[in-house]
């Protein structure tokens, strides 16, 4: 596996990221983004996925959280952000390093 980076999302949040050279991914619903996961995992170290279908896939994106690759991240779509790309990262980090060293409001 090289160093591959892909994104998935609709089509207006992914064009940036192909006009800069990552494999882009067109996926009108959470179902679409599911096939195209389990299609591409082996195969790309970083998938970047809009948090529009992140979200509903929460339980099926837990599975790649033991394993070193893919490392799949929610990103804000062309709609912004709704959180819960940041409500992810600080989840992981608790249970990486079992503190809260970004969010820490102390």
């Amino acid at each position: 596996m090289q160093d591959k980076i892909a994104i998935i999302g609709d089509g207006e949040s992914i064009t940036v990221f192909k006009a800069a050279g990552v494999a882009a991914f067109p996926a009108e619903n959470e179902q679409n983004a599911r096939d195209i996961i389990r299609k591409i995992a082996k195969e790309y170290k970083i998938i970047f996925l809009t948090e529009e279908l992140a979200r509903p896939l929460s339980a099926f994106l837990k599975r790649f959280d033991e394993e070193p690759y893919p490392v799949i991240l929610s990103i804000p779509s062309k709609n912004g952000t709704t959180g819960y790309g940041a409500e992810m990262l600080k989840s992981a980090m608790e249970r990486a390093l079992g503190v809260d060293i970004l969010y820490n409001d102390n």
